[in-house]
């Protein structure tokens, strides 16, 4: 029967820790005294779920566990130092302490050691989370008994969400890219000012057509994806992030005039190159009086408009 040890202190353990060709003792007060942790502990490194969901997900949203305060985030198996240094190098981990319980003591005391000598593994740690406060066990998610390996509540996403019910997880995005490609970088640059963080990923002409149709059903770069949803290329990213602005500085006017036909008979027509910051609209459209007179922005943390704002003369068609 697992053990449920919320509002008890975790076990006095010492683990043995290879760093640096060196061994290192680390002790449970070193890990939780005077910390706030998050814990997740699996049947093994290298393991299939441990490898593609359990461990990758703690660490993309490691930096959001650290804005809402927890110090580390600490991820355990009854593995060796040397197999989880190497597991720790094969994934993404530059977030997460890998710890490793070599001996079973802390699964053990922990009551989560599991016999799964039917499958050639011995003991080893049930699949749980924990959050710990100053060594004393918070919250604890424990995997249900049953047969296999389930992975239902110990995920990341559940620990985030009891930590903080109205906390966001980074928007996972990607970038399907042409190297050198001008709309490939205009759109990168495009998500970085709306605070996305993007992964791109260059393929080359001998696999470019064939990979993007594939995923996106279209033919050219860059294909941009947002939390499993297909936006599209550069334009259609623009317009997902179209914004009116009432406003634009006489030094945009002037630079536009040079790439761009202005149109002055009740609106303007400005390309999204030009456009300020926050304003990245395919085509904005601006009425002439707006140029003519203050006015004040329509969207939230938008510049204000400068009172003597005047269109630029130049000569049209």
């Amino acid at each position: 029967m697992l053990q449920n040890r919320e509002g008890q202190r975790v076990p006095n353990v010492t683990f043995q820790v290879r760093e640096n060709n060196a061994w290192k003792q680390v002790t449970t007060d070193d890990l939780f005294k005077g910390k706030t942790v998050v814990v997740f502990s699996l049947p093994g490194a290298f393991t299939p779920t441990c490898s593609s969901s359990h461990l990758p997900r703690y660490n993309e949203l490691a930096p959001t566990f650290a804005r809402l305060g927890v110090d580390n985030v600490v991820c355990l198996s009854v593995n060796d130092t040397f197999v989880m240094n190497e597991w720790a190098r094969d994934q993404e981990s530059a977030h997460i302490v890998l710890l490793p319980d070599g001996n079973g003591e802390f699964s053990a005391g922990m009551g989560m050691l599991v016999d799964k000598s039917n499958i050639g593994f011995g003991k080893r740690s049930w699949r749980y989370s924990m959050l710990v406060r100053d060594g004393v066990v918070q919250k604890m998610f424990i995997e249900p008994e049953k047969d296999g390996d389930p992975f239902e509540v110990s995920d990341a996403d559940t620990m985030l969400s009891y930590i903080d019910a109205t906390a966001k997880a980074p928007d996972q995005v990607v970038v399907f890219s042409k190297p050198g490609c001008p709309f490939c970088i205009e759109a990168k640059a495009l998500l970085d000012t709306r605070g996305y963080n993007p992964i791109e990923i260059p393929l080359d002409n001998n696999v470019r057509g064939r990979v993007i149709g594939a995923v996106s059903g279209q033919g050219t770069a860059p294909q941009i994806f947002i939390n499993g949803e297909h936006i599209g290329g550069l334009d259609a990213l623009k317009a997902r992030f179209a914004v009116a602005c009432s406003c634009v500085a006489r030094s945009t006017l002037r630079l536009a005039t040079r790439n761009a036909r202005l149109h002055w008979r009740g609106r303007l027509l400005l390309p999204s190159s030009r456009i300020p910051d926050r304003c990245s609209s395919a085509a904005l459209v601006i009425p002439r009086a707006a140029l003519r007179k203050p006015c004040v922005p329509p969207v939230p943390g938008l510049p204000p408009c400068c009172p003597k704002l005047r269109p630029h003369r130049h000569s049209t068609t």
